[in-house]
């Protein structure tokens, strides 16, 4: 693919950096729109953006570090280059949960109003900037003889070359896309606050330990196991998140009558 769009002089655009960068911006973006028809400010809606991008990418970049180790140990300046590709969304969320709940709590607003506010343009964000992770070739599937199979052939790809692989990041590319659609409809229709935080998180988690099977990149195993750990991430934050909205449905129901 393309993991490098252009340079000019020693600047070099990377296409993973500017899907990235897509992504928050058209994150950010239907959020204020969801925001301004709700009757939030869009200024707290831009500080609440500030606290998530910011831990977003040090949580997906430390938990991809902690991944790879072994590399990073004797590269430890190329775990700053976030720009190259190597950001693992569960990492992200991770990180992102606890700073949302402090600031939140701060500002004495609602968990659940938030994560419904924002589910759409994490869904959203994530689809764009897997397109990021096809150009770059990170989080590369396995090798496959299907007919979509992908030969990535340029010299900087991070995936293996002249090899058809299974196009991994189109297809969680997809699913965001899809989940993000679903979000969108489900929004006007949520019956209590957190449904559609919930939602994402047992949508989103689904997708991704179906497209685990897929993934060839070294993610790090549980030991004494086949599980990855990007796999263990989804299953436990599948299970709790269907645990809550067994919890949460009929309690929130009958507060917001």
């Amino acid at each position: 693919m393309f993991p490098d769009l252009f340079s000019i002089g020693p600047l070099t655009v990377h296409t993973y950096g500017l899907f990235v960068a897509l992504g928050f911006a058209a994150g950010i973006a239907i959020t204020l729109k969801i925001g301004k028809d709700q009757g939030i400010p869009s200024q707290q809606v831009m500080d609440m953006a500030f606290v998530m991008i910011l831990w977003a990418i040090v949580g997906s970049r430390l938990l991809y570090v902690v991944m790879n180790f072994s590399y990073f140990r004797d590269h430890p300046l190329d775990a700053f280059k976030i720009w190259q590709g190597g950001l693992v969304f569960s990492g992200g969320l991770l990180a992102v949960a606890p700073a949302m709940a402090w600031y939140l709590w701060r500002h004495h607003l609602s968990f659940w109003a938030a994560g419904d506010l924002w589910a759409p343009a994490l869904a959203l964000g994530q689809a764009l900037g897997r397109i990021g992770c096809f150009m770059a070739g990170c989080c590369f599937g396995k090798a496959t003889d299907l007919p979509w199979g992908v030969v990535f052939i340029h010299p900087h790809t991070l995936a293996p070359p002249n090899i058809p692989l299974h196009p991994t990041q189109l297809y969680s590319s997809l699913a965001g896309f899809a989940i993000f659609s679903v979000l969108i409809f489900l929004y006007a229709r949520r019956r209590f606050q957190g449904q559609i935080f919930i939602w994402y998180l047992i949508l989103h988690s689904t997708a991704r330990l179906f497209v685990e099977r897929f993934r060839a990149d070294d993610r790090g195993f549980i030991p004494g196991t086949e599980m990855s750990l990007t796999q263990l991430i989804a299953t436990m934050i599948l299970i709790s998140a269907i645990v809550a909205l067994f919890i949460l449905k009929p309690n929130r129901e009958r507060k917001d009558r």
